[in-house]
């Protein structure tokens, strides 16, 4: 596997920053071409070291007022595999998480507001088969969301 030097974490920090911004400007704070940009993401693509590229959404705009995290225990931890597909059909599951610690798992929703929670936590979560048990946070308040550090080492 190849590794990542100073050049691919200068790249990283900036687009991490602005995914959008064009390769002429990240070449230009680089000092190098707008081909070696082009040739170090798709090198960081390929490596899966940059998954994924896109907007976010802020859920509130679509009038999601209401995020949570759950703590789901199962009755046995193998059936972790069987539940995953059944978040899956919940589109309003984000985040799901094969834990340690007292819960098997951990997933994030976005609900309208606490009626809507209720109908998915009652309705479809706690009524898939192995579901034993879960214990919710509900967020307040995000207050940091960031991308993991790129150190220059």
């Amino acid at each position: 596997m190849e590794k990542i030097d100073k050049l691919d974490r200068k790249i990283l920090e900036i687009i991490a920053q602005n995914a959008r911004i064009p390769f002429k400007d990240v070449a230009d704070v680089c000092n190098v071409s707008r081909a070696a940009i082009h040739q170090r993401v798709q090198k960081m693509i390929e490596m899966k070291v940059i998954v994924g590229s896109g907007y976010h959404i802020n859920p509130r705009k679509l009038g999601y007022n209401t995020c949570t995290y759950i703590g789901v225990k199962l009755e046995r931890g193998s059936l972790y595999k069987d539940v995953v597909p059944e978040f899956e059909k919940i589109p309003e599951i984000v985040e799901c998480h094969f834990t340690t610690g007292p819960y098997t798992m951990l997933i994030k929703l976005y609900a309208k507001d606490n009626e809507h929670f209720m109908e998915l936590l009652n309705g479809k979560i706690q009524e898939i088969p192995g579901v034993m048990s879960t214990e919710t946070l509900i967020s307040l308040q995000q207050s940091l969301k960031r991308e993991i550090p790129v150190f220059s080492f």
